[in-house]
Protein backbone atom coordinates (compact mmCIF):
# COMPACT_ATOMS: atom_id res chain seq x y z
CA UNK A 1 0.00 0.00 0.00
CA UNK A 2 2.65 2.27 0.81
CA UNK A 3 4.66 1.53 -2.33
CA UNK A 4 1.06 2.60 -4.59
CA UNK A 5 0.80 5.71 -2.14
CA UNK A 6 4.41 6.98 -3.53
CA UNK A 7 3.71 5.96 -6.82
CA UNK A 8 0.65 8.33 -6.97
CA UNK A 9 1.97 11.28 -4.81
CA UNK A 10 3.79 14.09 -6.73
CA UNK A 11 7.95 13.82 -7.33
CA UNK A 12 9.05 16.03 -5.00
CA UNK A 13 12.69 15.03 -6.14
CA UNK A 14 13.47 18.41 -7.71
CA UNK A 15 12.64 20.10 -4.14
CA UNK A 16 14.55 18.03 -2.21
CA UNK A 17 17.86 17.50 -4.69
CA UNK A 18 17.63 21.55 -5.70
CA UNK A 19 17.99 24.55 -3.62
CA UNK A 20 17.40 26.73 -6.58
CA UNK A 21 14.70 25.02 -7.90
CA UNK A 22 13.61 25.04 -3.81
CA UNK A 23 13.81 28.48 -3.61
CA UNK A 24 12.52 29.56 -6.36
CA UNK A 25 9.38 27.25 -6.27
CA UNK A 26 8.72 28.58 -2.85
CA UNK A 27 8.62 32.16 -3.77
CA UNK A 28 7.23 31.71 -7.25
CA UNK A 29 3.96 30.12 -5.12
CA UNK A 30 3.77 33.18 -2.70
CA UNK A 31 3.80 35.61 -5.45
CA UNK A 32 1.21 33.75 -7.81
CA UNK A 33 -1.41 33.53 -5.09
CA UNK A 34 -1.25 37.25 -4.60
CA UNK A 35 -1.61 37.83 -8.53
CA UNK A 36 -4.41 35.48 -8.55
CA UNK A 37 -5.96 37.62 -5.75
CA UNK A 38 -5.42 40.70 -8.31
CA UNK A 39 -6.88 38.22 -11.25
CA UNK A 40 -10.17 37.62 -9.08
CA UNK A 41 -10.18 41.77 -7.71
CA UNK A 42 -10.03 43.24 -11.44
CA UNK A 43 -12.84 41.17 -13.04
CA UNK A 44 -14.66 41.77 -10.31
CA UNK A 45 -14.67 45.39 -9.69
CA UNK A 46 -15.31 45.58 -13.61
CA UNK A 47 -18.83 43.85 -13.14
CA UNK A 48 -19.71 46.48 -10.36
CA UNK A 49 -18.92 49.32 -12.29
CA UNK A 50 -20.96 48.00 -15.40
CA UNK A 51 -22.67 44.70 -14.69
CA UNK A 52 -21.79 43.87 -18.00
CA UNK A 53 -20.12 40.57 -19.12
CA UNK A 54 -18.93 41.99 -21.73
CA UNK A 55 -17.04 44.43 -20.31
CA UNK A 56 -15.11 41.90 -18.38
CA UNK A 57 -14.29 39.81 -21.21
CA UNK A 58 -13.02 42.93 -22.81
CA UNK A 59 -10.26 42.89 -20.18
CA UNK A 60 -8.73 39.76 -22.29
CA UNK A 61 -8.77 42.11 -25.16
CA UNK A 62 -6.77 44.72 -23.61
CA UNK A 63 -4.37 41.64 -21.89
CA UNK A 64 -4.43 40.33 -25.35
CA UNK A 65 -3.15 43.14 -27.47
CA UNK A 66 0.21 43.80 -26.43
CA UNK A 67 0.59 40.22 -25.45
CA UNK A 68 0.78 39.53 -29.31
CA UNK A 69 2.77 42.63 -30.25
CA UNK A 70 5.24 42.17 -27.39
CA UNK A 71 5.34 38.43 -26.65
CA UNK A 72 7.16 36.99 -28.87
CA UNK A 73 9.65 39.42 -29.15
CA UNK A 74 10.12 38.89 -25.19
CA UNK A 75 11.27 35.13 -25.95
CA UNK A 76 13.93 36.58 -28.81
CA UNK A 77 14.98 38.99 -25.85
CA UNK A 78 15.23 35.75 -23.49
CA UNK A 79 17.54 34.05 -25.87
CA UNK A 80 19.76 36.81 -26.02
CA UNK A 81 20.17 38.09 -22.58
CA UNK A 82 21.17 36.86 -18.77
CA UNK A 83 16.99 35.67 -18.28
CA UNK A 84 17.84 35.50 -14.44
CA UNK A 85 18.66 39.63 -14.56
CA UNK A 86 16.11 40.22 -16.99
CA UNK A 87 13.28 38.41 -14.55
CA UNK A 88 14.45 40.90 -11.69
CA UNK A 89 13.64 43.87 -13.54
CA UNK A 90 10.34 42.30 -15.05
CA UNK A 91 8.95 41.19 -11.42
CA UNK A 92 9.80 44.65 -10.22
CA UNK A 93 7.56 46.48 -12.55
CA UNK A 94 4.53 44.07 -12.00
CA UNK A 95 4.96 44.79 -8.04
CA UNK A 96 4.93 48.51 -9.69
CA UNK A 97 1.62 48.01 -10.84
CA UNK A 98 -0.10 45.92 -7.90
CA UNK A 99 0.56 48.68 -6.13
CA UNK A 100 -0.88 51.18 -9.02
CA UNK A 101 -3.95 48.99 -8.49
CA UNK A 102 -4.16 49.41 -4.82
CA UNK A 103 -3.84 53.22 -4.99
CA UNK A 104 -6.41 53.90 -7.85
CA UNK A 105 -9.01 51.45 -5.68
CA UNK A 106 -8.33 52.91 -1.97
CA UNK A 107 -8.33 57.01 -3.80
CA UNK A 108 -12.05 55.62 -5.40
CA UNK A 109 -11.49 56.39 -9.03
CA UNK A 110 -13.40 53.46 -10.51
CA UNK A 111 -12.37 54.37 -13.94
CA UNK A 112 -12.86 51.27 -15.86
CA UNK A 113 -10.81 52.73 -18.74
CA UNK A 114 -7.78 53.17 -16.22
CA UNK A 115 -8.12 49.20 -15.34
CA UNK A 116 -8.11 48.02 -18.62
CA UNK A 117 -4.91 50.36 -19.29
CA UNK A 118 -3.41 48.95 -15.99
CA UNK A 119 -4.37 45.45 -17.25
CA UNK A 120 -2.35 45.92 -20.90
CA UNK A 121 0.67 47.05 -19.09
CA UNK A 122 0.66 44.44 -16.81
CA UNK A 123 0.36 41.67 -19.96
CA UNK A 124 2.87 44.01 -21.75
CA UNK A 125 5.49 43.21 -18.65
CA UNK A 126 4.37 39.66 -18.54
CA UNK A 127 4.89 38.94 -22.07
CA UNK A 128 8.68 39.50 -21.45
CA UNK A 129 8.89 38.30 -18.12
CA UNK A 130 7.55 34.89 -18.57
CA UNK A 131 9.35 33.63 -21.47
CA UNK A 132 12.58 34.19 -19.58
CA UNK A 133 10.78 32.40 -16.37
CA UNK A 134 10.28 29.10 -18.29
CA UNK A 135 13.38 28.56 -19.31
CA UNK A 136 14.57 28.13 -15.65
CA UNK A 137 13.43 24.78 -14.89
CA UNK A 138 15.99 23.24 -17.76
CA UNK A 139 18.61 25.10 -16.69
CA UNK A 140 18.31 24.20 -12.39
CA UNK A 141 17.19 20.06 -13.06
CA UNK A 142 18.30 16.88 -15.05
CA UNK A 143 16.03 15.68 -18.15
CA UNK A 144 14.60 12.99 -16.03
CA UNK A 145 13.58 15.30 -13.41
CA UNK A 146 11.88 17.69 -15.52
CA UNK A 147 8.18 16.14 -15.81
CA UNK A 148 8.34 16.35 -12.11
CA UNK A 149 9.56 19.86 -11.73
CA UNK A 150 6.97 20.93 -14.47
CA UNK A 151 4.05 19.17 -12.67
CA UNK A 152 5.42 21.07 -9.44
CA UNK A 153 5.10 24.44 -11.33
CA UNK A 154 1.89 23.37 -12.26
CA UNK A 155 0.83 22.56 -8.55
CA UNK A 156 2.09 26.00 -8.12
CA UNK A 157 -0.55 27.69 -10.54
CA UNK A 158 -3.28 25.39 -9.07
CA UNK A 159 -3.14 26.27 -5.92
CA UNK A 160 -3.14 29.64 -6.61
CA UNK A 161 -5.88 29.40 -8.45
CA UNK A 162 -7.40 27.66 -5.42
CA UNK A 163 -6.25 30.12 -3.06
CA UNK A 164 -5.82 33.65 -4.73
CA UNK A 165 -10.08 33.91 -5.32
CA UNK A 166 -10.97 32.03 -2.14
CA UNK A 167 -8.25 34.60 -0.23
CA UNK A 168 -9.64 37.23 -2.87
CA UNK A 169 -12.62 36.50 -2.11
CA UNK A 170 -12.68 36.68 1.94
CA UNK A 171 -10.31 40.00 1.68
CA UNK A 172 -12.83 41.70 -0.04
CA UNK A 173 -15.81 40.68 1.67
CA UNK A 174 -13.68 41.81 4.99
CA UNK A 175 -11.46 44.88 3.84
CA UNK A 176 -12.51 45.46 -0.24
CA UNK A 177 -11.28 45.46 -3.24
CA UNK A 178 -7.89 47.35 -2.58
CA UNK A 179 -6.57 45.22 0.18
CA UNK A 180 -6.43 42.45 -2.69
CA UNK A 181 -3.87 44.48 -4.59
CA UNK A 182 -2.49 45.56 -1.91
CA UNK A 183 -1.31 41.93 -1.06
CA UNK A 184 -0.17 40.76 -4.31
CA UNK A 185 1.89 44.00 -4.37
CA UNK A 186 3.24 42.74 -0.85
CA UNK A 187 4.20 39.21 -2.39
CA UNK A 188 6.48 40.07 -4.65
CA UNK A 189 9.11 39.69 -2.52
CA UNK A 190 8.95 36.07 -2.56
CA UNK A 191 9.10 36.06 -5.95
CA UNK A 192 12.07 38.15 -6.44
CA UNK A 193 13.91 36.76 -3.34
CA UNK A 194 13.29 33.37 -5.16
CA UNK A 195 15.04 34.65 -8.45
CA UNK A 196 17.38 36.89 -7.05
CA UNK A 197 19.01 33.41 -5.58
CA UNK A 198 19.59 31.78 -8.53
CA UNK A 199 22.74 31.75 -10.46
CA UNK A 200 23.54 33.77 -13.70
CA UNK A 201 21.24 32.07 -16.30
CA UNK A 202 22.58 33.23 -19.94
CA UNK A 203 21.66 30.85 -22.99
CA UNK A 204 23.79 28.25 -23.90
CA UNK A 205 24.72 27.30 -27.45
CA UNK A 206 24.85 30.40 -30.07
CA UNK A 207 23.21 33.89 -28.57
CA UNK A 208 19.96 35.03 -30.39
CA UNK A 209 19.98 38.56 -31.82
CA UNK A 210 16.82 40.03 -30.43
CA UNK A 211 14.67 40.80 -33.06
CA UNK A 212 11.76 39.76 -36.18
CA UNK A 213 14.50 37.46 -37.26
CA UNK A 214 15.03 35.80 -34.15
CA UNK A 215 11.13 35.31 -33.79
CA UNK A 216 10.77 34.44 -37.53
CA UNK A 217 13.54 31.44 -36.51
CA UNK A 218 11.22 30.02 -33.63
CA UNK A 219 8.20 30.33 -35.77
CA UNK A 220 10.23 27.87 -37.96
CA UNK A 221 11.25 25.48 -35.56
CA UNK A 222 7.42 25.01 -34.22
CA UNK A 223 6.06 25.03 -37.72
CA UNK A 224 8.84 21.91 -38.78
CA UNK A 225 7.43 20.03 -35.67
CA UNK A 226 4.06 18.84 -36.19
CA UNK A 227 3.82 17.68 -32.28
CA UNK A 228 4.73 21.08 -31.15
CA UNK A 229 2.35 22.63 -33.67
CA UNK A 230 -0.12 20.06 -32.28
CA UNK A 231 0.40 20.69 -28.60
CA UNK A 232 -0.22 24.85 -28.69
CA UNK A 233 -3.16 23.86 -31.28
CA UNK A 234 -4.67 21.73 -28.88
CA UNK A 235 -4.24 24.59 -25.95
CA UNK A 236 -5.82 27.20 -28.40
CA UNK A 237 -8.50 24.68 -28.92
CA UNK A 238 -9.52 24.12 -25.13
CA UNK A 239 -9.03 27.82 -24.54
CA UNK A 240 -9.94 30.23 -26.86
CA UNK A 241 -13.48 27.90 -27.39
CA UNK A 242 -14.24 26.58 -23.97
CA UNK A 243 -12.80 29.72 -21.78
CA UNK A 244 -15.40 30.36 -18.55
CA UNK A 245 -13.91 33.09 -16.36
CA UNK A 246 -15.84 35.87 -17.86
CA UNK A 247 -19.18 34.22 -16.97
CA UNK A 248 -18.67 33.51 -13.50
CA UNK A 249 -19.48 36.98 -12.01
CA UNK A 250 -22.75 36.88 -14.14
CA UNK A 251 -23.31 33.05 -12.92
CA UNK A 252 -22.61 33.90 -9.26
CA UNK A 253 -25.03 37.26 -9.91
CA UNK A 254 -28.08 35.30 -11.44
CA UNK A 255 -27.76 31.40 -9.70
CA UNK A 256 -26.34 32.61 -6.00
CA UNK A 257 -26.88 35.40 -5.06
CA UNK A 258 -24.14 37.62 -6.14
CA UNK A 259 -22.17 37.14 -2.81
CA UNK A 260 -18.41 37.58 -3.54
CA UNK A 261 -17.20 35.18 -1.18
CA UNK A 262 -19.35 32.66 -3.22
CA UNK A 263 -17.86 34.06 -7.09
CA UNK A 264 -14.72 33.55 -5.01
CA UNK A 265 -15.28 29.49 -4.64
CA UNK A 266 -16.50 29.17 -8.13
CA UNK A 267 -13.23 31.19 -9.86
CA UNK A 268 -11.31 28.79 -7.10
CA UNK A 269 -12.70 25.54 -7.78
CA UNK A 270 -10.56 24.80 -11.22
CA UNK A 271 -7.70 25.33 -8.66
CA UNK A 272 -9.07 22.61 -6.38
CA UNK A 273 -9.31 20.06 -9.65
CA UNK A 274 -5.90 21.19 -10.35
CA UNK A 275 -4.81 20.65 -6.55
CA UNK A 276 -5.72 17.06 -6.53
CA UNK A 277 -4.28 16.48 -10.05
CA UNK A 278 -0.84 17.70 -9.77
CA UNK A 279 -0.55 16.26 -5.69
CA UNK A 280 -1.42 13.01 -7.25
CA UNK A 281 0.76 13.81 -10.83
CA UNK A 282 3.22 10.66 -10.23
CA UNK A 283 1.54 8.48 -12.76
CA UNK A 284 1.34 11.37 -15.20
CA UNK A 285 4.90 12.03 -14.81
CA UNK A 286 5.37 8.22 -16.03
CA UNK A 287 3.64 8.24 -19.29
CA UNK A 288 5.18 8.08 -22.47
CA UNK A 289 2.30 9.05 -24.62
CA UNK A 290 1.99 12.54 -23.61
CA UNK A 291 0.18 14.06 -27.45
CA UNK A 292 -3.05 11.30 -26.54
CA UNK A 293 -2.96 12.16 -23.06
CA UNK A 294 -3.20 15.46 -24.12
CA UNK A 295 -6.14 15.05 -26.13
CA UNK A 296 -8.03 13.28 -23.72
CA UNK A 297 -7.54 15.45 -21.34
CA UNK A 298 -8.39 18.62 -23.68
CA UNK A 299 -11.76 16.34 -24.03
CA UNK A 300 -12.83 16.14 -20.80
CA UNK A 301 -12.08 19.85 -20.02
CA UNK A 302 -14.76 20.53 -23.17
CA UNK A 303 -17.03 18.10 -21.33
CA UNK A 304 -16.37 19.47 -17.49
CA UNK A 305 -17.36 22.96 -19.13
CA UNK A 306 -20.26 21.68 -20.99
CA UNK A 307 -21.77 20.40 -17.86
CA UNK A 308 -21.03 23.47 -16.07
CA UNK A 309 -23.11 25.76 -18.36
CA UNK A 310 -25.87 23.54 -17.55
CA UNK A 311 -25.85 23.32 -13.66
CA UNK A 312 -28.33 25.17 -11.58
CA UNK A 313 -26.91 24.20 -8.04
CA UNK A 314 -24.22 25.36 -6.76
CA UNK A 315 -22.38 22.08 -5.90
CA UNK A 316 -22.58 21.15 -9.35
CA UNK A 317 -21.07 24.27 -10.53
CA UNK A 318 -18.31 23.44 -8.18
CA UNK A 319 -17.87 19.72 -9.05
CA UNK A 320 -17.86 20.55 -12.53
CA UNK A 321 -15.58 23.41 -12.75
CA UNK A 322 -12.89 21.37 -10.08
CA UNK A 323 -12.95 18.81 -12.92
CA UNK A 324 -12.29 21.03 -15.90
CA UNK A 325 -9.65 22.20 -13.67
CA UNK A 326 -8.06 18.55 -13.01
CA UNK A 327 -7.95 18.21 -17.36
CA UNK A 328 -6.44 21.70 -17.32
CA UNK A 329 -3.34 20.79 -15.09
CA UNK A 330 -3.13 17.66 -17.02
CA UNK A 331 -2.80 19.34 -20.11
CA UNK A 332 -0.49 21.87 -19.11
CA UNK A 333 1.94 19.06 -18.09
CA UNK A 334 1.84 17.29 -21.14
CA UNK A 335 1.93 20.21 -23.25
CA UNK A 336 4.96 21.58 -20.89
CA UNK A 337 7.13 18.73 -20.45
CA UNK A 338 6.98 18.24 -24.37
CA UNK A 339 7.76 21.58 -25.74
CA UNK A 340 10.48 22.03 -23.10
CA UNK A 341 12.29 18.13 -23.86
CA UNK A 342 11.84 18.67 -28.05
CA UNK A 343 13.28 21.83 -27.65
CA UNK A 344 16.75 23.39 -27.96
CA UNK A 345 18.45 25.93 -24.84
CA UNK A 346 19.44 28.21 -27.78
CA UNK A 347 15.56 28.30 -28.68
CA UNK A 348 13.75 28.02 -25.37
CA UNK A 349 12.63 31.46 -24.68
CA UNK A 350 11.58 31.78 -28.48
CA UNK A 351 9.95 28.25 -27.73
CA UNK A 352 8.62 29.89 -24.32
CA UNK A 353 7.37 32.94 -26.20
CA UNK A 354 5.07 31.16 -28.44
CA UNK A 355 4.10 28.43 -25.66
CA UNK A 356 3.11 31.42 -23.64
CA UNK A 357 1.82 33.74 -26.27
CA UNK A 358 -0.98 30.33 -26.69
CA UNK A 359 -1.29 29.43 -23.08
CA UNK A 360 -2.12 33.27 -21.92
CA UNK A 361 -3.46 34.34 -25.04
CA UNK A 362 -5.97 31.39 -25.72
CA UNK A 363 -7.72 32.46 -22.15
CA UNK A 364 -7.82 36.14 -23.17
CA UNK A 365 -9.72 35.37 -26.13
CA UNK A 366 -11.93 32.56 -25.06
CA UNK A 367 -12.93 34.89 -22.21
CA UNK A 368 -13.45 37.83 -24.78
CA UNK A 369 -15.93 35.17 -26.55
CA UNK A 370 -17.54 33.60 -23.67
CA UNK A 371 -18.64 37.53 -22.43
CA UNK A 372 -19.77 38.11 -25.96
CA UNK A 373 -21.98 35.04 -26.59
CA UNK A 374 -22.97 35.22 -23.23
CA UNK A 375 -23.89 39.00 -23.73
CA UNK A 376 -25.70 37.94 -26.91
CA UNK A 377 -27.51 34.42 -25.86
CA UNK A 378 -27.22 33.80 -21.65
CA UNK A 379 -24.04 31.83 -19.72
CA UNK A 380 -25.63 29.10 -19.93
CA UNK A 381 -25.71 28.64 -24.03
CA UNK A 382 -21.68 30.74 -23.83
CA UNK A 383 -20.75 27.85 -21.99
CA UNK A 384 -22.61 24.66 -23.23
CA UNK A 385 -21.64 25.70 -26.72
CA UNK A 386 -18.14 26.22 -25.92
CA UNK A 387 -17.35 23.01 -24.21
CA UNK A 388 -19.03 21.04 -26.99
CA UNK A 389 -16.71 22.67 -29.48
CA UNK A 390 -13.55 21.96 -27.70
CA UNK A 391 -14.65 18.17 -27.94
CA UNK A 392 -15.22 18.42 -31.68
CA UNK A 393 -11.74 20.27 -31.62
CA UNK A 394 -10.15 17.54 -29.69
CA UNK A 395 -11.45 14.90 -32.53
CA UNK A 396 -10.30 17.04 -34.89
CA UNK A 397 -6.81 17.50 -34.02
CA UNK A 398 -6.73 13.69 -33.20
CA UNK A 399 -7.91 12.94 -36.91
CA UNK A 400 -5.98 15.30 -38.95
CA UNK A 401 -2.19 14.81 -36.61
CA UNK A 402 -1.20 11.42 -35.90
CA UNK A 403 1.93 12.49 -35.01
CA UNK A 404 0.24 13.74 -32.04
CA UNK A 405 -1.10 10.89 -31.09
CA UNK A 406 1.62 8.68 -31.46
CA UNK A 407 4.32 10.98 -29.40
CA UNK A 408 6.52 9.02 -26.64
CA UNK A 409 8.67 10.40 -24.60
CA UNK A 410 11.02 8.97 -22.50
CA UNK A 411 9.59 8.13 -19.33
CA UNK A 412 11.50 9.59 -15.60
CA UNK A 413 12.95 6.62 -13.80
CA UNK A 414 11.09 5.18 -10.59
CA UNK A 415 10.76 7.21 -7.09
CA UNK A 416 13.09 6.26 -5.03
Amino acid sequence: MRGITIRLLADTRPLRESPAFRRLWLGTTLSTVGGMMTKFAVPLQVYQLTGSTFAVGALGLAALVPLLLVGLVGGSLADAVDRRSLVLVTSSLLAALSVVLAAQAYAGLDEVWLLYVIVAVQSLVGSLDNPARRTFVPRLLPPHRLAAGIALTSLTFQISLFAGPAIGGAVTGAFGLAACYLVDACTFVGALYGVARLPPMPPLGTLARPGLAAVAAGFRFVGSSPVLTGVFLGDLVATVLGMPFALLPAVNAELFGGDPRTLGLLVAAPGVGGIVVSALSGPVGRVTRQGRGLLVAITVWGLAIAGFGLSRTLWLSLVTLGLAGAADVTSVIFRSTVVQTVTADELRGRVSAVDYVVGAGGPELGNLRAGAVGSLTSPTISAVTGGLAVVAGAAALAWSLPSLRHYRAVAADPPS
